[in-house]
């Protein structure tokens, strides 16, 4: 038996997405079985509040087939039954669940009104920093936006807080107007000549944030 928590991390499970993949409810629990390639072995998926496993069973056995899950097996076989269940599982997670790294009030509704007003999804372009992510313009893929995590101290704060940031496109004429190294910041990891930063701390009013993304976002359209 697997334990999954870690395919789950910082992801949101979205139930309606589960049924659609075929997951079906049982007591408290969603379960999904599926046959493997070779016919003999199923994978069995069980997802609850409590714990989320897999195992694969050997249908001629009756029995679990743990040599999946032991790191220290190898050979051929095994090796091929490892790597479809990972691929299983992978895809599983991405079709059922969404990232859910952010955790700031102020970068939830931001993330809704871009997904509102614009249709456009975080895309969570680097595995191996999920905490990052970037809207683009669905018209011509220019991004207009980026979140990301940092410390305050990268801003030039005297702080090591962890801080949920905001990316976006500033006419480039009137950029040294708005930059105050309090609030508003010069594009973090961006070019600071077209782009500025916002802390999502409450340090600048939603509504506010609101009108610089759309700002952004017209931007975004121009050639």
């Amino acid at each position: 038996m697997r334990c999954l928590d870690r395919y789950f991390e910082n992801r949101t499970i979205d139930v309606e997405k589960m049924r659609e993949f075929g997951f079906i409810r049982k007591d408290n629990s969603f379960v999904y079985e599926a046959s493997m390639s070779n016919p003999q072995f199923k994978i069995v998926v069980e997802i609850s509040k409590e714990r989320k496993f897999s195992k694969v069973i050997d249908r001629m056995e009756n029995d679990e087939y743990e040599l999946v899950d032991v790191k220290e097996t190898s050979g051929n076989f095994v090796s091929k039954m490892k790597e479809e269940l990972e691929m299983f599982l992978n895809e599983l997670v991405n079709k059922c669940t969404k990232m859910d790294v952010f955790k700031q009030d102020q970068t939830k509704n931001v993330i809704d009104y871009i997904k509102e007003k614009y249709e456009a999804d975080c895309e969570h372009l680097w595995e191996k920093f999920p905490e990052n992510a970037i809207w683009r313009n669905q018209k011509n893929k220019k991004w207009f936006g980026a979140l990301l995590v940092i410390s305050e101290s990268k801003l030039g704060l005297e702080s090591n807080k962890i801080t949920e940031i905001l990316d976006l496109r500033y006419q480039k004429e009137e950029i040294k107007s708005i930059i105050d190294n309090e609030k508003v910041f010069s594009g973090y990891h961006m070019n600071k000549n077209n782009w500025i930063t916002i802390r999502l701390d409450g340090s600048v009013e939603l509504e506010e944030i609101y009108k610089l993304i759309d700002n952004s976002y017209f931007l975004s359209l121009k050639k």
